[in-house]
């Protein structure tokens, strides 16, 4: 697939999550089981995070909770890769304090017009969104404390860059939290070659020690995986879950199981040296 008519497909895809609800899958979609609360709680965010953020601002298209292995203190600035409406800005905004900042960077326009407003109902002075590609900041070197992500990497079809930006952007002593999904093993071509699927934050995936070493060949060190899981999709061919899934991506039920046994899920950790 060509890198310019996957970036198109993905900001399309977002755009249309972001003025017409639905899930990675598309609009309408029904590509996560549940309520985006429910899907939130099953990959780490607690009732309190869910509550105090926004309406709105949990789009249910998140694969963990990079917030909670942040450690984030008082003071601190947060940039956000893929910041989406918001959720994790706002719940990192908790964490940093008045006196701290976040920056929450996307490359859909509408996503950062709905971002916005919710930091202006929520009355979050100290987050800002910024319209921007993940492959090139648009943040000062040396400028923040920690970067955090969520199930956005994998649809960038030039990881290694993201990996230099988020680097660049980082003081020395900073960190990295990365939740996201990788690969055991390859995808099956059905899923490997779809659209839908790279949107869906599948195709796009790599596999888990080609991640880890981008992130060092970035120059990050301590890289880790923090905690990982079987990504959670339900593989029996009645489920309409699944279902859901094979025609959203245009592909064979098989296919969407075989690909099910080859995802993990991971929780992810890194540092610029000081």
């Amino acid at each position: 697939m060509e890198a310019s008519k996957i970036r198109k497909h993905v900001r399309d895809r977002y755009a249309g999550i972001a003025t017409q609800g639905g899930s990675c899958c598309g609009p309408g979609a029904t590509c996560s089981s549940g309520t985006t609360e429910e899907a939130a709680r099953k990959i780490g965010y607690s009732e309190k995070e869910l509550q105090s953020v926004p309406q709105g601002a949990n789009l249910g298209l998140g694969c963990g909770n990079p917030v909670a292995i942040a450690s984030l203190k008082e003071g601190e600035t947060v940039l956000d890769l893929g910041a989406g409406a918001g959720f994790d800005c706002f719940l990192a905004a908790r964490e940093v304090g008045p006196a701290g900042r976040v920056i929450g960077v996307d490359m859909t326009p509408e996503m950062i017009e709905k971002a916005r407003e919710n930091a202006r109902k929520g009355g979050y002075g100290n987050v800002e969104f910024r319209l921007g590609e993940i492959e090139h900041l648009p943040a000062a070197d040396s400028s923040v404390d920690a970067v955090i992500s969520n199930c956005v990497v994998n649809l960038s079809t030039a990881k290694e860059s993201v990996f230099a930006e988020a680097y660049r952007v980082l003081k020395p002593g900073g960190r990295i939290m990365i939740s996201d999904l990788v690969l055991l093993r390859d995808l099956p071509e059905a899923v490997a070659g779809s659209l839908a699927a790279y949107a869906g934050c599948i195709a796009g995936a790599v596999r888990k020690d080609e991640y880890l070493r981008l992130m060092e060949k970035a120059g990050f060190l301590d890289v880790r995986v923090v905690e990982e899981s079987r990504y959670d999709v339900a593989v029996n061919e009645a489920d309409a879950y699944v279902r859901g899934i094979a025609e959203s991506f245009n592909v064979p039920l098989e296919a969407v199981r075989e690909a099910a046994g080859a995802i993990l899920s991971v929780r992810l950790f890194g540092v610029k040296p000081a």
